[in-house]
């Protein structure tokens, strides 16, 4: 009688991948597990499956990389509002108070209810956010942020603070992955997402090398479009696409804490996505900042959401690097980032204080939009220059 195997081929795979993946093994001490692993005797050699020369459908390649998703690579811009006239502002909130935010100008919230501005903001942590939000959050206090609280005025109070806000969905086997596959990769997605939008250096225009590393360098054009994009930014290699970046001589963060809601959820592809595994993750991220120059005491806020669908293709039917994230399709939206500036790699917060407006500079021509507002998918929001409705 042959001895059967105490596990299966695919779930042995599976544990020597994540001892890699935390450091806990080496070659050697893998062949030596092997040796005492019970294998069937009477079972013959597996020979290795080649893949298909095959990439999976969601990876395009060519230059024009940027324009995955119909080109929905290329960043949706708004500006806050500015200089809204008194009496137009009071009509505004009148009939919808929660479209008013911190950037009102001076002298405006003086004429508030005090009903609104003397109540301080709720900030009671809201419990995760496991489906998709039927409505915008409600409105709140209008107050304009501080130094000392500049989340003051804003629905993201509430939320979680940095990393503690993308909380990993149970792993489950799904399509050609394992459990641990899965919970794998859902670990690799989330260190994307803190890396690519929270960590500090990133912020500031360091290399994010880190997320670098997870992307497939098999996917075409991806990492390498990345690499470019970082090294030299333009319109059409934008690293903002997918990495937070304020440059230090224009603006700096106000305190440590970046307000983070989202969710996260593992799929079996189908359509052009059949073979692969997709995690679909939905996160804005809220930056508090300043202007850099000595003194500087007036907050704002630049809101970003992201929509990216990591892509884990099947390395038996498709040319990959098993346990590395492809990237499908992505999509962004910047709520408060100047669109008279040009596409050069990083966001641009505009101020209360600024009015200046360059004849170059062009006009909101797109609809308003509420860059806390995660009821809508990005894809059904105008990609024109438009201005958002609170900050």
């Amino acid at each position: 009688m042959s001895e059967k195997p105490s596990v299966s081929d695919d779930d042995w795979a599976a544990f020597v991948e994540a001892a890699r993946e935390q450091g806990l093994g080496t070659e050697e001490q893998e062949r030596a597990l092997r040796k005492v692993r019970p294998v069937k005797p009477d079972r013959p050699p597996r020979t290795p499956r080649r893949p298909k020369r095959q990439e999976p459908a969601g990876w395009r390649t060519g230059p024009a990389w940027q324009e995955m998703n119909g080109g929905a690579a290329r960043r949706r811009r708004a500006k806050a509002v500015l200089g809204i006239a008194l009496a137009a502002a009071l009509g505004l909130v009148a009939v919808r108070p929660q479209l008013v935010t911190g950037l009102l100008p001076e002298g405006v919230t003086s004429a508030l209810p005090h009903s609104w501005t003397d109540r301080p903001g709720d900030a009671t942590p809201l419990a995760a956010e496991t489906a998709r939000p039927d409505a915008a959050p409600a409105a709140v206090d209008p107050d304009r942020p501080t130094l000392k609280e500049p989340f003051r005025g804003s629905p993201a109070l509430r939320w979680a603070d940095g990393a503690a806000g993308i909380e990993l969905p149970p792993a489950r086997a799904t399509g050609w992955m394992t459990k641990a596959q899965v919970a794998a990769a859902l670990r690799k997605s989330r260190d994307f997402l803190v890396t690519a939008n929270l960590d500090p250096a990133v912020l500031r225009g360091a290399k994010p090398e880190r997320a670098l590393g997870l992307l497939d360098p098999k996917q075409p054009d991806l990492r390498s479009g990345m690499e470019k994009a970082l090294a030299e930014p333009s319109e059409k290699h934008d690293p903002t696409v997918l990495f937070s970046r304020f440059s230090p001589a224009e603006v700096r963060p106000v305190g440590t804490v970046v307000k983070v809601r989202g969710r996260m959820s593992v799929e079996n592809g189908g359509g052009e996505d059949a073979g692969s595994v997709l995690i679909r993750t939905d996160y804005t991220f809220v930056y508090p900042v300043v202007r850099s120059r000595p003194g500087s005491d007036e907050v704002v806020r630049t809101i970003v959401r992201r929509q990216i669908t990591f892509s884990l293709a099947d390395p038996a039917r498709f040319v990959t690097t098993r346990g590395a994230l492809g990237v499908s399709r992505w999509d962004s939206n910047v709520g408060n980032d100047d669109c008279g500036r040009p596409e050069d790699g990083w966001f641009h917060p505009t101020f209360p204080g600024d009015r200046t407006g360059g004849t170059a500079a062009p006009r909101p021509s797109g609809a308003p939009v509420d860059p806390y507002d995660r009821s809508t998918d990005l894809d059904r929001l105008p990609r024109e220059c438009g201005t958002t409705t609170r900050n």
